[in-house]
């Protein structure tokens, strides 16, 4: 007889057999590796992938911070926190939209812009450099990766 504690009552009989302790492991590395990738650039992740989607986004036509959520997948409450964070810097202004009188149209300032196109280059550096390990089975882990997102998306249930 032993006095050690019982197990956790899991379906798996080892840690490494759970696909979602293993995202969560992997996607702590990952954030950590790219916080250090856009230290330099005095941005935080969500604020690099708020102002490089809007910077994408822009190229067809106005943007509504709902359309910017929507794109990145991020609260609307919490883009909104960063956008005036970003705003305060001179990265992003709101114009008035030119088709909806109560929305705004966001914007990178060329300097927003600038700093995204700097940033993206880290960014693909440090997936490139963070994923390399998975080789020729990349295209096929980033095909799961989508079809978790869309499964997972809150209109797909």
């Amino acid at each position: 007889m032993t006095d050690d504690p019982p197990r956790l009552a899991s379906g798996f009989t080892e840690a490494d057999e759970s696909p979602g302790l293993l995202l969560w492991q992997v996607t702590n590395r990952w954030q950590a590796a790219q916080r250090a990738a856009l230290k330099p650039y005095g941005l935080t992740h969500v604020q690099f992938v708020l102002l490089a989607s809007l910077s994408w986004l822009q190229a067809d036509g106005p943007v509504t911070q709902k359309q910017l959520a929507d794109h990145a997948a991020t609260d609307p409450m919490m883009t909104s926190q960063v956008l005036r964070a970003l705003e305060s810097r001179g990265l992003v202004h709101r114009l008035p939209h030119p088709h909806d009188r109560r929305a705004r149209a966001l914007a990178p300032t060329d300097e927003g812009r600038a700093l995204a196109d700097r940033a993206v280059a880290a960014v693909e550096a440090c997936d490139h450099a963070f994923f390399a390990p998975l080789g020729a089975a990349a295209p096929a882990f980033t095909a799961a990766l989508r079809t978790l997102r869309t499964a997972a998306a809150p209109d797909a249930g």
